[in-house]
């Protein structure tokens, strides 16, 4: 568990025998931070595939922001429902839950702690986000096999959905779907890089090749995006993150056609990806772009227009206001983020993880 007590340069460091002391990073937070998590009585967690961690990002009881961070290889998607957690990564899809009673707290600071009670074995799928239905289906984004899918009681996964223009399930990120949007409940938005139907063939469209699809109807809704990420859908209206040019925007649909138009709302210094919304409010993760592999994305002259650097962290944005009223910086050897979500009503939560002793000697039962 990590002390993220701000110190005078607004920076944290790591606590004693915490699993962020191998990583070497430094976290920063704006000095708004602290005050946005109290004033809207929440908690956000962060996944980094890139590092293995997954951070819940709270308010400290004795002062400052607290954060938690347990190692999860290959993090990924997050989900929040009915206060559960849950979270993908490399090989399984794990179901979080509170342990903790109102009146309970761990060593006198955590209100909440989560423990993975269900994990699902899928393989490696390159799972991306997840989604937990109204029904209380699993579903996630299958990147290895272009669908979407289903947790299987028997195999690896079940597909629900494919894309119209991929033409058989294979074991080949044609498309690099990625990200998914529930409305009603149920599934209703995706986003892929491109409309490839061979293997591979994704990262020759980075650019200009991503879509937003609508799932209940095999529209595309938005098309000429650079690498779009994590649509979501609030308050009636289509967000997505356009992760190539580092913008948040919303999809204006046409009435009469469904046809969507990207708009911006707002650019993020960094590769965009990981969004979330609390009433008024955009959370956007943002990570340093992988520049052996993504070079030339419009990011790059976004970042030179604006006499700025790519950084690794997230930002929480007024969308009436288009501004930043609060931010959360990671510098070090983590530099890539891929999921945020709130935690509503949690001042200062924890996880576990299987890593270390903590999950074996934690126990607990129905009225203890």
């Amino acid at each position: 568990m990590t002390d993220g007590t701000p110190q005078s340069d607004g920076s944290a460091q790591p606590a004693p025998n915490d699993p962020a002391e191998d990583a070497q990073v430094v976290y920063s937070v704006s000095p708004t931070l602290m005050a946005f998590l109290a004033t809207h009585d929440l908690s956000i967690c962060l996944s980094s595939y890139q590092s293995g961690r997954f951070y819940m990002l709270g308010r400290n009881p004795e002062g400052g922001i607290m954060i938690n961070e347990q190692v999860f290889e290959k993090a990924m998607g997050i989900d929040v429902k009915d206060g559960s957690i849950t979270l993908a990564t490399l090989f399984q899809i794990h179901r979080f839950e509170n342990v903790l009673r109102p009146d309970q707290r761990i060593e006198r600071l955590f209100d909440a702690c989560y423990v993975p009670r269900k994990s699902y074995t899928t393989g490696v799928l390159d799972a991306h986000d997840v989604a937990v239905t109204d029904d209380d289906r699993i579903v996630f984004v299958n990147t290895r096999f272009n669908c979407l899918a289903t947790i299987s009681d028997k195999h690896s996964f079940e597909p629900v959905w494919t894309p119209s223009f991929i033409s058989k399930i294979a074991d080949e990120d044609r498309c690099h779907l990625n990200g998914l949007a529930l409305e009603g409940g149920q599934p209703a938005y995706v986003t892929a890089v491109s409309k490839s139907d061979t293997i591979d063939g994704w990262r020759d469209r980075r650019r200009g090749g991503g879509l937003v699809i609508d799932v209940r109807t095999d529209q595309i809704v938005c098309e000429g995006l650079s690498m779009p990420h994590s649509p979501r859908v609030h308050r009636g209206e289509l967000y997505v993150l356009e992760s190539g040019s580092g913008r948040l925007g919303r999809i204006v649909r046409d009435a009469g056609t469904g046809v969507g138009t990207f708009e911006e709302i707002a650019f993020c210094p960094g590769f965009a990806r990981g969004l979330a919304f609390h009433e008024g409010f955009a959370l956007v993760g943002l990570s340093k772009p992988r520049y052996e592999r993504f070079e030339g994305l419009p990011l790059d002259a976004k970042l030179t227009e604006t006499d700025s650097e790519a950084w690794c962290g997230l930002q929480i944005i007024n969308l009436q206001k288009k501004e930043v009223v609060a931010w959360f910086r990671i510098d070090g050897t983590v530099q890539e983020l891929y999921d945020i979500a709130v935690l509503p009503k949690v001042a200062c939560g924890m996880s576990l993880s299987f890593v270390t002793d903590h999950i074996k000697s934690l126990i607990t039962y129905e009225g203890q």
